[in-house]
């Protein structure tokens, strides 16, 4: 697979995933956390019901999006400091410019701001856009619907060459989704069509790009929700292979011990193992509330293995991409465990290969937040920031913090 330029070895232990340096702070390794709403939404103006999480900049700013509010109620992106003042960059309307925002954003090198909406568009079918730090929205592309794609719910992932890459979750040659490139300057490239078989169906998490020594990307990585050969979600690769994008299944989901329904996506370590999880199964009874997995490469394939040591830790729910520290260790959020049912934030430690759950916040489903789908990020001092869709003062969401 992929680019005769590299080896095996090589390929996969080129690490493209984007603003990986940025997750990857040394975090001081304190016990005891300090949780804080820093930002309750109003549902009006401000925004409302935030699907994800951030993107920190080089001055500790929070961006994001919110899926509804704003001056038309279409949703918004917005800049957030560090003591919870919030500046919104820009107001969708529901029109051409887009509407509903689902996934997080991320930057260019200039600081503009890119991301997609799950509706709106020129057809209504969302949209791949562009916002400038004085809030100034370019539409890249309009989803017509069709074979191009429809509704995209994912982060967006920049190669070397400033080509942006994602997925949409319907549309495509077969009605199931697509992986697509949008090519600087704003042309649409479909690479692969989903629902041709047992290939997965209805991606919403973005995709993981590596690239070769001289920046050619090599291989896209990616998960699909639903799909595959028990119909339960897919891990896949796509390689180059002459004009087209050859697919390849690394894992099909059984919604027994390996989970189902991925809906977050795939994260790079520092040694080139991949991490995802599943939102459901991870039981014999098929009742279980998702798992948290790893593909490592090896001898010419993909091995994968469910984490170890994670029975009955309550996991329920992760929705967006984990984030690794320095050391390897694992965080994430999830919507509907905890003791009220309303959410966690979470750290898995990994030791001998046995790894060890800690929950280290739970929501109430109160002012305190409710249900979160958010990714994390880190700041320099190894705070951790994220969403709730629900919950806070008016019950539009909130941004938290876990402070070490």
């Amino acid at each position: 697979m992929g680019s005769k330029s590299t080896s095996a070895t090589d390929k996969y232990a080129r690490v493209i995933a984007f603003g990986l340096a940025m997750v990857l702070f040394a975090i001081p390794r304190a016990q005891a956390q300090t949780f804080s709403t820093i930002y309750n939404f109003t549902g009006g103006t401000d925004g409302g019901n935030p699907l994800a999480g951030f993107v920190i900049g080089p001055a500790g700013n929070l961006f994001g999006t919110t899926s509804v509010g704003g001056s038309s109620g279409a949703g918004v992106v917005f800049g957030l400091s560090e003591s919870g003042e919030e500046k919104v960059l820009y107001s969708f309307t529901g029109g051409a410019d887009g509407a509903n925002p689902n996934s997080s954003l991320i930057f260019d090198a200039s600081g503009n701001l890119y991301g997609t909406t799950y509706a709106g568009g020129a057809q209504g079918a969302g949209t791949v856009f562009e916002v400038s730090q004085a809030g100034v929205e370019t539409v890249l592309y309009s989803f017509a619907g069709g074979a191009d794609g429809a509704n995209p719910m994912s982060k967006l992932s920049f190669d070397t060459a400033g080509n942006l890459y994602g997925t949409t979750s319907a549309g495509g040659a077969y009605g199931a989704g697509t992986v697509f490139e949008v090519v600087k300057g704003g042309t649409e490239k479909v690479l692969h069509s989903f629902g041709n078989g047992t290939d997965g169906a209805n991606p919403t998490a973005g995709v993981t790009l590596l690239e070769n020594a001289t920046h050619v990307v090599t291989a896209i990585f990616g998960t699909a929700s639903t799909g595959g050969t028990d119909g339960y979600g897919a891990v896949f690769v796509l390689t180059p292979s002459q004009s087209v994008w050859k697919e390849t299944i690394l894992h099909s989901f059984e919604m027994q011990s390996d989970g189902g329904t991925p809906y977050a996506g795939l994260v790079f370590d520092s040694l080139g193992h991949l991490y995802g999880t599943t939102t459901d199964g991870g039981g014999a009874d098929e009742g279980g509330g998702g798992t948290v997995f790893e593909l490592a490469y090896s001898a010419g394939q993909w091995n994968f293995s469910v984490l170890d040591g994670l029975a009955g830790s309550g996991i329920s729910g992760t929705y967006r991409n984990i984030i690794l520290d320095a050391s390897g260790n694992i965080y994430a959020t999830t919507h509907c465990d905890g003791a009220d049912g309303a959410g966690t934030v979470y750290k898995l430690t990994s030791s001998g290969g046995t790894w060890t759950y800690t929950s280290l916040y739970t929501f109430t489903g109160g002012s305190d937040g409710l249900y979160s789908y958010s990714n994390l990020v880190f700041d320099k001092q190894g705070n951790l920031y994220g969403t709730t869709k629900y919950g806070g003062t008016s019950g539009n969401g909130v941004v938290f913090k876990v402070a070490p």
